[in-house]
């Protein structure tokens, strides 16, 4: 690996953000999974959880639309909702959901500089009930047209810009938020594929 990489390397990794994830439940289209993993890239994500509880696990996710971004995240599978909530729970403070009910707020009244995961159903009926019960709270994205549901790609991405932004103010993103040894890990896993690829990656 030349030093021009290693660099590289090192810039994405200490702008890494171990508080922050999305969870994505019973997403049909791999294609819509490739375009989230895209923008949880872009933003500094590192962790993504695919629970499949009605769906058989995906075995791979849309090239096309990901740029090869799952290349470079760590994706977990899960396709029981009670094993991949422990998880949640053991790393994240509190897990939101995009649900419409009395109790939903709106995104920009959210707090996403704490250790959050964010909850996105599928393409059709969104998030099951079931997970709703689980989740420690709602919201939604204002929306002010007729068509009052975005497709789950984009949802994602303007809640993970606002997350950004709000991160960003906070200096999340100035000083190295992943822990040394899964920072090592990274880095040496990264290399591999990069060797592997002749350095098309970066």
């Amino acid at each position: 690996m030349t030093p021009e990489r290693e660099k590289r390397l090192t810039d994405v990794l200490n702008k890494r953000q171990p508080g922050l994830t999305v969870v994505l439940e019973n997403v049909f289209d791999p294609h819509n999974i490739s375009a989230v993993m895209r923008t949880c890239d872009a933003v500094g994500i590192q962790e993504i959880y695919i629970l499949n509880t009605m769906i058989p696990p995906h075995k791979k996710w849309g090239a096309r639309s990901s740029s090869s971004a799952a290349k470079w995240l760590t994706i977990h599978q899960f396709t029981e909702a009670e094993a991949c909530f422990k998880h949640l729970r053991a790393n994240y403070d509190k897990i939101f959901i995009t649900h419409l009910s009395q109790e939903s707020v709106e995104l920009y009244q959210l707090n996403l500089t704490e250790r959050v995961a964010l909850v996105f159903g599928n393409e059709h009926s969104g998030v099951s009930d079931a997970l709703v019960q689980l989740c420690d709270g709602n919201f939604i994205i204002p929306q002010v047209g007729i068509i009052k549901s975005l497709n789950i790609s984009v949802a994602c991405a303007v809640t993970l810009y606002e997350a950004f932004r709000q991160k960003q103010q906070a200096g999340h993103y100035e000083t190295p938020q992943l822990k040394q040894a899964q920072m090592e890990q990274l880095r040496n896993e990264w290399g591999l594929i990069d060797d592997a690829s002749g350095g098309d990656n970066l």
